[in-house]
């Protein structure tokens, strides 16, 4: 196998395979992977694309791109869920829980700390003066990713009207979020049958044109055996999933009530998981509206600094849920007020296991259908519906943080002008000179800080 540490291409790539793969020297593989993955799931996916397919020949392009495939027509966070099945098609099914949690754990233990700094230094004029700063940057953020995938995905005058229906819908009818997905998924499923022309975009990565050398995982090498699709196996698969939401839900409940945070967040975070169709900035809308809007949780101002800190944090960007589940149970301790630090540090484990227990009950039980077949995915028509209306619901997500960082004290409030010169800067480096989330946001951090240093 080739050095983790050398180039690409400085062995022979028929070096890269001399031996099977254990399970500890995949376990150091996804650890690393878990702390080093930034840039969202594009640069996710390149790292693994770059590491697991070009560099160390663990598996073979062709199948890399068909585990990819699937992943993008799931809901739930792909470069987790794409980690997740090579790893179990590895190392049978602890190697996919073991590759999944590594992706999510740092994450996780990085975001409470950095909550916890939040809540307890937010004031400190540096960290005032730093959020300050990030805030109109995420505005800019969220702008350039409605960009990003609607240049992507909208290709005709159907699927533009599809997002304009749905920037509608979510923006001056309040129509929920789940019911947006459910129509526009409908309306793709039939537009796939009556016009297939019209939604074939979505989902699907094409398939592999770039050869590497053998891998352990070659195009042509056999399904193994714990891959192969049981039916008795997929039912135990689907009995202990239910046992894993089920135990922890009803311990939930009968020590706080269904009404007790920590239930309606569990619950609450159950069905965003099954609505993260388009990445994670397509469910944001619907976690606005709930925890926000509906529970109290955070504040919108604290919905915005959370985002700033999940792009800042290597793992998938919906975890983010963990700054939510931190500040909610913080604010509302349910372990006494002496124990603040610790609600929210249950809480926000407790958010990230309802949010990504689907994902993984997902590729254990699925993985072995897509085995049965390496062709490339067909049915994506549904997928590419829903990614359309998504556009339309992230301009809405960035239009109600463009008004809570540009008129702070409603539209009664002044206009600050410093947040939106940031805003504009952040959106000029983004768009113009395809800076990185990371750079733009360091900047922009730095903005604020003497934004602040000048008013003071």
């Amino acid at each position: 196998m080739v050095d983790s540490t050398s180039a690409v291409g400085e062995q022979p790539p028929s070096q890269a395979v001399q031996r099977p793969i254990g399970l500890f020297e995949a376990f150091l593989f996804w650890l690393k992977l878990g702390f080093i993955s930034f840039g969202g799931p594009a640069g996710q996916i390149s790292i693994m694309h770059q590491e697991l397919v070009e560099r160390r020949r663990w598996i073979s392009e062709k199948r890399f791109l068909h585990a990819l495939n699937y992943c993008m027509l799931l809901p739930g966070p792909e470069a987790q869920q794409l980690a997740t099945y090579i790893g179990w098609l590895m190392h049978r099914s602890w190697g996919g829980v073991i590759a999944g949690a590594l992706f999510v754990l740092p994450s996780l233990f990085i975001l409470i700390g950095l909550s916890w700094v939040y809540i307890a230094f937010g004031e400190v004029p540096v960290v005032a003066g730093i959020f300050y700063g990030i805030k109109p940057a995420v505005t800019a953020i969220v702008v350039h990713a409605a960009h990003r995938i609607g240049s992507r995905a909208l290709k005709n005058g159907w699927l533009w009207a599809m997002a304009a229906a749905s920037f509608v819908a979510i923006f001056a009818l309040d129509v929920p979020f789940p019911l947006i997905v459910l129509v526009a998924g409908i309306i793709g499923y039939v537009g796939g049958r009556v016009a297939p022309d019209k939604f074939v975009i979505g989902g699907g990565h094409g398939a592999a044109r770039n050869s590497y050398g053998p891998a352990l995982i070659d195009d042509d090498t056999p399904t193994p055996e714990h891959a192969r699709f049981r039916v008795g196996h997929l039912l135990r698969l689907v009995l202990i999933g239910a046992v894993l939401w089920t135990l922890p839900m009803g311990l939930l409940t009968l020590t706080f009530g269904w009404v007790g945070t920590l239930t309606q967040m569990g619950w609450f975070f159950t069905k965003a998981a099954l609505l993260t169709f388009g990445g994670a900035y397509a469910v944001l809308p619907y976690v606005y509206q709930g925890a926000v809007g509906h529970y109290g949780w955070l504040s919108p101002t604290q919905m915005i600094d959370g985002l700033a800190l999940g792009e800042t944090t290597p793992g998938p960007l919906i975890m983010v849920v963990a700054f939510v589940g931190f500040v909610g149970g913080y604010v509302h301790p349910m372990f006494g007020e002496q124990s603040p630090f610790l609600a929210g540090a249950v809480a926000a484990s407790l958010v990230t296991w309802f949010t990504f227990l689907p994902s993984f009950l997902f590729i254990l039980a699925g993985g072995p259908l897509v085995e049965s077949t390496h062709n490339e995915m067909k049915f994506t028509a549904p997928l590419t519906g829903i990614t359309a209306a998504v556009v339309g619901v992230i301009l809405n997500l960035a239009m109600f943080f463009g008004y809570h960082v540009l008129w702070p004290k409603g539209f009664s409030g002044a206009f600050d002008w410093p947040s939106a010169l940031i805003a504009i800067a952040a959106a000029v480096a983004l768009f113009r000179f395809r800076r990185g989330v990371i750079q733009v946001l360091f900047s922009c951090a730095l903005a604020g800080v003497a934004v602040h240093v000048l008013r003071g």
